[in-house]
């Protein structure tokens, strides 16, 4: 009972969970539902498995997916109600919780008419101050700040940045605060709104200055409320925190992603921490023993150290998306959002320290008018005394009088920046009716449409100078002093890259005077982008908001060839995996060309490039590998390769910001080119580079179903790259031969492969020589190994490295055998090809040597697969046992007599032969009866060699379905040249079908020949 008592004085965290709507993603993707959602309880469904479903209940849940309406202004119906801590004097805070894109900025802020819970909140707070203004006197006060990369910047500050950021710092009764935090006094709900527009303006330039990712910073509002009771003296205060989180997908570490630098310096710092805090604080809840909270790790859960365990009200919003594709997310944020409810404040209601002064002010005063008043009466005796308490009253009056004018002073100047802001949005709005001008785009939709550059007429130069006062002042990778110039002459606008300047229009490079038209898309520098909005007269009803980020990197990967809406099958529906890579592929283009940036300007000579790692590639089933991206890293001296995963580039993309910033700050402080500490970096530490490692160029399939047959197998295979290209050419052969690795003849051959269950198998895997290695055309002091493994084998066996040649002899041959043949190798065989990859070395790289652990040789050397070990025994028990063997016996007592009465129909039959063959024994003795025995070897002979010379053409046809496979027209192809695709594409058809009705007749005509002989010849052996 007294835990009960306690856990009710206790203020638990609350927990809100919103579904959102698809996005045009998830509808491309043809993306399912896989959320459901029944008053406050959620369940999730895995979309691998209907039968696994997770259920988690919470104090409030927002259905947004469906059932809503938009009217004509687009706003969304109904509203969500909202709840009121602050107005009565708690701490209260806000989290809004999710991975990138799940809705966490458009349920905090909104988007266009739909307000977000910060905006309604706001109009909520001064509604209820001018309907109690008769009974208290409120004062609010906002900030606004930005945390990334664990700094803390400023968003309402005139100044300019601070390096580093501002200062976090403790006081006993404050807490943490953040130092030089520019507070702004408000009065109306208008007045927070222009404030927040203020701070995305300043969020959106130093995103781009900083060339910093949105979807890792936090953002965080505050409110201070301060209500004070005239009439009872009393003072409540409350701090209202409005935190919108980074974004919280998870990366997927594995042993091939690791990375020998830590993760990006502090990027996802303050998110891991808040994980660490909430689950130490939900272990608490429950009664575990904990020896520290961790929330001085972090800039973020220092600032939340009250929200979290402390003197607040909190609540978090944890946002979804319902699509199956994000169910990995989805799921990881629900466990994270069940974590956080269990946790437990102590929520109190603050009473203000200037109140209490003024109260104290105050009292003193009055005894000093009392002692003032005894004086007087006992005859003015102390002069002296009489007016230093006069001077001291008069102080105390004057402190007072400060304090309480400290607010209207405050809100008049905060008037006044108000009124100079409004009137900027009026000159704003009044351009945008004359001009045309370039409105930025960001990643975060929150951040697009902020700022707006204006295109008056004449010549306007546009860079990183402003010194000119014809001049457009931009920031950002890749800008130069002056990058290009604008020319609004005769109503037309047009744009001259000055040399040197990156510049793309609509996708495509340009380095010449274009004209611009209406909703141009333009990407100045490595990603600076920009959508043109011509002049008034051309701009119509247009509806700018479907070209978004996404919009401008799908042109540009479309210029390089990649599309979306391309399927293996030819069909209308995208494949899903290849729409996932897609999206990676556009998300990831803007941080490789930031990367090349900061290589060229570091003068790192690395150069990175997107690459579809099993674009083309395939199992030994022959199944599509799964595909995804990876990032080559190539250093221009010394053609040295490395290929990065998306985790670990996005990992050492933060660390190259670090190290590109560190050389800003040094330029801007010593005035030259070149940093000191940059060019010093050492190398381990270097963000840039890597140790080498063997590369996977491409693979080959040597399919083994002649092995079935014992039908040796020589080809040429192509070694295919990751996206389709030839690496190289590969000779092997897979040669049956007998324990002792000599070949098997042809009589060997066998018709059904099921002869070899039971029985041994040897098999001699051939590895000739590799030709055109292109790995080594392009660098010749490289070398190559080629790897495989087959079947059980439970690791890889390699070549031996081959170095410096373009054509190796490798002439590497192993030694397979199968004491037992099971109908699982015999299924293996006839479905199933050997993967041979294609290694690549470079200088420095070690060779991949084979590993024998858990591999069983002879001491011939040869390989034992399909080896049923002893763990295939299971244990059973004496009744078992015992059931097993009467069954057994009951089975060979039936067995027993069958073969008694085949014996004796097999002694039938022998008599009735011999009787037949004693009657025709004058007129076929001899050479016949040689031959009869000799018909069912021969026949079957021949029916080996066409089964070989059927493999072997099935060979060619399998090499020809290939090439169509691969065959694709150019993506600069005009008509003319789709035509002669359509012509190529037929004739290789036409070659592919007569291939194959070849083999098919061929082996027709030959099986037809063998069964006319077998027949002819019936009457001797049959």
């Amino acid at each position: 009972m007294r835990a009960a008592s306690d856990m009710h004085s206790k203020d638990c965290v609350k927990v809100a969970v919103r579904v959102r709507p698809f996005n045009k993603r998830e509808r491309d993707a043809g993306s399912r539902c896989i959320v459901s959602m029944v008053s406050s309880s959620i369940t999730i469904q895995d979309p691998r498995d209907s039968q696994s479903r997770r259920s988690f209940c919470f104090d409030y849940a927002y259905w947004s997916h469906s059932g809503f309406t938009r009217d004509r202004s687009g706003l969304y119906l109904p509203e969500e109600p909202g709840g009121r801590y602050a107005d009565q004097g708690y701490n209260a805070t806000l989290l809004a919780y999710g991975q990138t894109g799940s809705g966490k900025s458009y349920s905090m802020v909104g988007y266009g008419p739909n307000k977000g819970l910060v905006p309604k909140l706001c109009d909520q707070l001064f509604q209820a101050i001018r309907e109690n203004q008769d009974t208290r006197q409120c004062q609010v006060f906002f900030s606004m700040l930005e945390i990334y990369n664990e700094q803390v910047v400023d968003l309402l500050s005139r100044a300019s940045r601070t390096p580093g950021g501002l200062r976090v710092r403790e006081e006993q009764q404050r807490g943490f605060y953040v130092e030089g935090l520019r507070t702004v006094p408000c009065d109306s709900a208008p007045q927070v709104e222009q404030l927040m527009e203020q701070g995305t303006r300043t969020r959106t330039t130093a995103a781009t200055h900083m060339n910093a990712n949105s979807s890792r910073s936090h953002m965080l509002i505050i409110l201070q409320l301060k209500q004070i009771f005239s009439k009872e003296s009393i003072t409540k205060q409350s701090n209202i925190n409005l935190v919108d989180l980074a974004g919280s997908e998870r990366q997927r570490s594995s042993g091939s992603e690791a990375d020998r630098l830590k993760e990006g310096a502090a990027i996802n710092l303050s998110l891991t921490t808040l994980g660490n805090v909430i689950s130490t604080l939900a272990d608490v809840a429950v009664g575990k023993k904990v020896v520290h909270i961790p929330y001085r790790d972090s800039v973020l859960t220092k600032l939340l150290q009250s929200a979290l365990g402390g003197n607040s009200r909190t609540v978090m919003v944890a946002t979804l998306s319902p699509a199956d594709i994000c169910y990995e997310e989805s799921l990881s944020t629900l466990r994270y959002a069940e974590r956080a409810k269990r946790i437990q404040n102590r929520a109190v209601v603050n009473e203000s320290p200037t109140e209490r002064l003024v109260k104290e002010l105050k009292a003193e005063n009055a005894r000093l008018l009392q002692r003032l008043s005894r004086l007087g009466q006992e005859g003015r005796r102390a002069n002296e005394e009489t007016k230093e308490l006069r001077q001291l009253l008069t102080h105390n009056e004057l402190q007072i009088r400060a304090i309480q004018t400290l607010w209207e002073q405050h809100l008049q100047e905060a008037l006044k920046d108000w009124e100079q802001q409004y009137a900027n949005i009026t000159q704003e709005r009044r351009m945008m009716q004359m001009h045309p001008y370039i409105l930025n785009i960001n990643e975060d939709a929150q951040l697009s449409g902020v700022v707006k550059l204006f295109i008056q007429e004449d010549e306007w130069d546009i860079g990183l100078s402003d010194s000119s006062p014809r001049s457009i002042s931009i920031k950002g990778l890749g800008i130069q002093e002056r990058h290009a110039v604008f020319r609004n002459e005769q109503r037309r606008v047009t744009l001259t890259p000055f040399a040197g300047s990156k510049i793309i229009v609509n996708g495509n490079s340009v380095s010449q005077t274009t004209e611009l038209q209406h909703l141009d898309r333009l990407i100045l520098g490595s990603n600076c982008t920009y959508l043109f909005i011509g002049f008034p007269s051309e701009r119509g009803g247009d509806d700018w908001s479907r070209y978004d980020y996404d919009y401008f990197q799908s042109e540009l990967a479309a210029a390089e060839g990649i599309h979306l809406g391309e399927s293996s099958a030819g069909s209308s529906q995208t494949d899903p995996s290849l729409l996932a890579v897609f999206y990676d592929y556009i998300k990831l283009m803007p941080m490789v060309a930031e990367a090349n940036q900061m290589s060229q300007e570091l003068k790192k000579g690395v150069e990175f490039k997107l690459e579809i790692k099993n674009l083309a590639l395939s199992d030994s089933k022959g199944h599509d590998l799964e595909k995804e991206i990876v990032i080559r890293v190539t250093s221009m001296e010394s053609k040295q390769v490395w290929m990065w995963s998306k985790a670990k580039f996005v990992n050492r993309k933060f660390l190259m910001e670090d190290v590109y910033q560190q050389h800003q700050a040094e330029q801007s402080r010593e005035n030259r080119v070149e940093g000191l500490s940059t060019a010093a970096l050492p190398r381990d530490k270097d963000p840039f580079w890597d140790p080498m490692e063997p590369l996977l160029l491409g693979t080959a399939h040597l399919w083994l179903q002649s092995l079935a047959f014992r039908i040796p197998l020589e080809e040429q295979l192509e070694v295919l790259g990751s996206e389709g290209t030839e690496e190289a050419i590969l000779q092997a052969q897979l040669v049956p031969c007998t324990s002792t690795g000599l070949p098997l003849g042809e009589d060997d051959i066998l018709i059904d492969p099921s002869e070899l269950l039971g029985r041994r198998l040897d098999f001699q895997l051939v590895l000739e020589q590799c030709c055109g290695l292109r790995w080594i055309r392009e660098a010749h002091n490289r070398g190559v190994q080629i790897g495989f493994r087959l079947f059980d084998c439970s690791q890889p066996l390699y070549t031996p490295a081959v170095w410096h040649n373009v054509n190796p002899l490798l002439d590497h041959r192993v030694h397979f055998a199968s004491l037992h043949t099971s109908q699982h190798l015999l299924d293996y065989l006839q479905s199933s090809a050997v993967v041979l990859e294609l290694w690549g070395l470079q200088e420095g790289c070690t060779d991949l040597v084979s590993c024998l652990e858990g591999v069983r040789m002879t001491t011939e050397g040869i390989f034992i697969i399909d080896e049923a070990g002893p763990t295939d025994t299971v244990p059973v028990d004496s009744a078992e046992l015992s059931c097993s063997l009467r069954a057994l016996q009951q089975d060979l007592e039936e067995l027993k007599s069958m073969n008694a009465s085949l014996k004796k129909e097999n002694q039938s039959l022998r008599e009735q032969l011999n009787t037949a063959r004693n009657g025709n024994q004058h007129t076929h003795q001899g050479g016949d009866s040689m031959r009869g025995r000799s018909v069912r070897p021969s026949c079957d002979a021949e029916f080996a060699r066409a089964l070989k010379v059927f493999y072997h053409s099935m060979t060619s046809v399998r090499g020809q379905l290939q090439r169509l496979r691969r065959h694709r027209p150019s993506e600069e192809s005009d008509l003319l040249g789709l035509r002669l695709f359509v012509d190529e594409q037929s004739r290789l058809l036409r070659d592919f079908s007569e291939q194959l009705e070849q083999s098919v007749s061929t082996l027709k005509q030959d099986v037809a020949a063998i069964v006319r002989r077998k027949r002819e010849r019936s009457g001797i052996w049959s």
